[in-house]
């Protein structure tokens, strides 16, 4: 049981980009959390999801006994709302409340943006983000696609500030 949620519930089981497919379930997992417009649900839910992460990675790599497997997605699923954090914050301010699912869909142009960053990120792996996987177990399989949803950040709120109307 720990393994299949790890592997993204078998998504990760698939042979072809299995993090590709773990983000596309992050982008659920994103959706789901601000489906409610509730800060605490959001902030609550990251919080456990990445506590989980760490935990049932760590897990992972044991009972495959390999480093990092490809198929263990639940890193990739957890950092994608991370990835939306900063524009969440941005337009909460804006608009005096946090956004529900309908934004993120209206501006599928801006989110898929978002998700091909997470992407570019995860697989190049700038400094510091492929030095965090020699963190011990299951540190080191999430927290790199953590440090990867802080440059998706860095570029989106680079971008709210020096080109507004790139990203609404």
């Amino acid at each position: 049981m720990k393994l299949w949620i790890a592997q993204g519930f078998g998504i990760g089981r698939i042979p072809v980009a299995p993090g590709t497919f773990g983000s596309i379930l992050g982008m659920a997992w994103f959706a789901a959390l601000v489906y409610s417009r509730s800060w605490p649900i959001f902030i609550i839910g990251n919080v456990a999801a990445i506590a989980l992460s760490v935990w049932l990675c760590g897990e992972a790599e044991r009972t495959l006994k390999q480093i990092d497997p490809g198929s263990v997605v639940l890193d990739e699923i957890v950092a994608i709302p991370i990835c939306f954090a900063g524009w969440l914050v941005v337009v909460a301010l804006r608009q005096g409340q946090m956004p529900g699912v309908g934004f993120f869909c209206a501006h599928w142009l801006s989110s898929i943006g978002i998700f091909a960053l997470f992407r570019f990120f995860d697989i190049v792996k700038p400094w510091p983000v492929r030095q965090s996987q020699k963190l011990p177990g299951g540190w080191g399989v999430t927290v790199d696609d953590l440090l990867a949803a802080i440059y998706v950040n860095a570029v989106v709120l680079a971008a709210l500030i020096f080109a507004p109307s790139a990203i609404r």
